[in-house]
């Protein structure tokens, strides 16, 4: 199966982009590079037009297909970028494009695939709900399914970001790449072995959904989802058929990364790089901060960043999370003195340490039993664990207890 996709595919999948998707950038960061001891690249996949690097292949996928089959349109099941990759690439080629999406998907993603001229039908409460769905009405309606990581114009499609970045980074000697349904790595994989052989392909995967590794070690794809993921656009229960036969002898390595990792790596790249990155675009800095890419210390490597489409109230949560998981954020409950003066006193002593109160409440019902103390909960925001314990010490040479 792996030779029904090619390096011509890959190259012929270029020419049928060039003009409507973006070249994205791809810079050297010196943040990065100085805090995972390599030279780090960012490629910004995350500033496509819909937010993901899914435009490629599906833009491949539409501009191969037939007279007729353009005018019946096409179909997938998805929750997210694929599906929003299809509606604007299908609205800007004047090609149909029906959505089938499970009840569960986000609402700004609805919305955005409506606004592309997507019919959009909501169907099941899992991705596998609505896949049985749009195959029914591939069926009734004779559209086009597009897969969104197992078709061949999807793989070659996703590979283009590699020739790009080849391109653009001359001396890259590893391509740090998210996996998912297999696609992405697989299209990464073909071109550059096929390109520049000795430059490494690394996947990166979320330890709650390791399809890959668990397909590596069983030889063919298998179930692997352990539960939801901070990077759900990796949380595919297992790789596809063609993409892992593709990838399974191109890839060097892949590896895994729990969601405290992917927590901090969307936190640094919204503080060094500027960039509002999903889960599944920030797995490749995780594995840098996991320490599990050690081996590419010193070495030219590019991190594909993939996608940007995170929710804003998730973002809010996972910033406050990684700050939290860094040790910048702390919570404690501290015993004051009931009278006068008492919760004055204690934030004085938390100014005097340079900590930054962000949230104070006082418990009186359920605190201690001498009614002339009381307990307050506090949450302050410190430079780092060294800078808490300033703190910890501060409060208890003013005689006020922490829990």
């Amino acid at each position: 199966m792996a030779l029904d996709v090619t390096y011509d595919d890959v190259v012929e999948a270029m020419r049928r982009i060039e003009g409507g998707v973006v070249r994205t950038p791809c810079q050297e960061s010196a943040a990065l590079s100085e805090l995972c001891g390599a030279r780090i690249f960012s490629k910004a996949e995350y500033l496509q037009r819909t937010g993901s690097f899914k435009e490629r292949g599906a833009r491949n996928a539409l501009r191969q297909l037939d007279p007729a089959a353009r005018a019946r349109g096409v179909v997938a099941a998805s929750a997210g970028n694929h599906a929003l990759a299809l509606a604007y690439h299908g609205r800007d080629l004047g090609i149909p494009v029906t959505v089938v999406m499970p009840g569960s998907a986000p609402l700004v993603k609805q919305v955005r695939c409506a606004h592309y001229g997507a019919r959009v039908l909501l169907h099941g409460d899992h991705i596998a709900d609505a896949k049985v769905k749009a195959d029914e009405l591939a069926s009734a309606e004779r559209l086009a399914y597009v897969h969104g990581f197992n078709d061949a114009a999807i793989i070659a499609g996703a590979g283009t970001v590699a020739l790009e970045i080849l391109d653009q980074v001359p001396g890259v000697e590893a391509i740090v790449t998210p996996v998912g349904g297999g696609g992405l790595i697989a299209g990464v994989a073909l071109a550059v072995k096929a390109a520049r052989p000795g430059v490494q392909v690394v996947g990166v995967e979320p330890e709650r959904c390791p399809s890959l590794t668990r397909a590596l070690a069983a030889g063919h794809p298998v179930d692997a989802f352990d539960g939801p993921t901070l990077a759900d656009g990796l949380a595919v229960p297992r790789v596809g058929e063609r993409a892992f036969a593709v990838a399974r002898d191109r890839v060097d390595r892949v590896v895994s990364v729990s969601e405290e990792d992917i927590s901090l790596a969307i936190l640094r790249l919204v503080e060094l790089e500027k960039g509002v990155v999903e889960g599944a675009g920030a797995v490749p800095l995780a594995g840098f901060l996991a320490g599990k890419l050690a081996f590419l210390k010193g070495k030219q490597v590019v991190l594909l960043l993939c996608g940007g489409n995170i929710d804003p109230m998730v973002l809010t949560r996972v910033i406050e999370h990684g700050v939290a998981v860094d040790g910048r954020l702390a919570q404690f409950t501290a015993v004051i003195s009931d009278r006068p003066g008492g919760l004055a006193d204690l934030a004085a002593t938390i100014a005097s340490t340079g900590a930054s109160v962000q949230q104070i409440e006082h418990e009186r019902t359920f605190g201690e039993a001498d009614v002339s103390r009381v307990q307050v909960q506090v949450r302050v925001e410190v430079r780092d664990a060294m800078h808490l314990k300033t703190l910890q010490a501060a409060l208890m040479a003013r005689g006020i207890r922490v829990k």
